[in-house]
């Protein structure tokens, strides 16, 4: 397979930026094409920026993830707005969270709500982070009216969830984590999303896949094994495997 487009990553991250040459340069060699770069807080923006830059195969996304919503300034959203005006890029990643529970969930839905009427105000697809919130995010969506185009990465939800958010415009991307073999509830969830909603993620650095899926590993300095983009071939074979379906289809 050759032009894969890894869906969602973090590149830019600090356990990856003294190797970022090497990294990008394994994917090409693997057949990854494009790479969707998503940004976090406001302090990576820019780091986001001089990677897409520097490397024109990377697809800058730029947002305010829910973890560092407390952590925003005074006049981010009229700063992320100018920094989207430069680049053809996404708003992202962006979301809900439960899972952590010392978070500020008005806030997080504030800014949430504020990052999807950009998205839809500057004809954006947004990147999508639910963990634990899957009936609030579907509540906030229609709460909001149309929806700009979506795409739930690492997607955790139930099967059942699939179809509403479907009908909102959503994709869905999966990455490594559904190949581990206790995640039952995900694995139902990929073999009922459509395959022409079906994307493909590594989450670089994180969400390392099983060993089997996983031939390219980066050691950083501090002993952390990191996943990379070059395992995205794998990725897709593994989740073709799950669906039933050669992977190339």
């Amino acid at each position: 397979m050759t032009h894969l487009i890894d869906a969602h990553n973090h590149v830019q991250e600090e356990v990856l930026a003294p190797h970022v040459a090497e990294v990008l340069q394994r994917a090409r060699a693997a057949g990854v094409g494009y790479q969707v770069v998503n940004a976090t807080h406001e302090g990576d923006w820019e780091d986001v920026l001089a990677l897409a830059r520097a490397y024109a195969h990377l697809v800058p996304c730029l947002g305010l993830h829910p973890w560092f919503v407390g952590e925003r300034a005074a006049g981010w959203l009229e700063r992320l707005r100018a920094l989207l005006l430069t680049v053809p890029g996404a708003v992202g990643e962006i979301g809900l969270d439960r899972w952590v529970q010392e978070l500020d969930l008005p806030a997080q839905e504030e800014v949430f709500v504020a990052q999807l009427r950009l998205a839809r105000e500057l004809d954006r697809p947004a990147m999508v982070h639910c963990l634990q919130a899957w009936g609030w995010l579907l509540e906030v969506l229609e709460r909001e009216g149309p929806s700009p185009p979506l795409l739930i990465h690492a997607y955790g939800g139930a099967a059942e969830m699939i179809p509403p958010l479907a009908a909102r415009g959503a994709f869905f991307s999966f990455g490594g984590g559904v190949l581990h073999e206790r995640k039952l509830r995900a694995r139902a969830a990929l073999r009922a999303v459509p395959l022409d909603r079906l994307l493909v993620e590594t989450d670089a650095p994180a969400l390392l896949p099983p060993k089997p899926y996983r031939p390219h590993v980066l050691v950083a300095e501090g002993g952390e094994v990191c996943n990379e983009p070059a395992n995205l071939p794998a990725i897709v074979e593994g989740i073709a495997q799950l669906r039933g379906v050669p992977a190339d289809e």
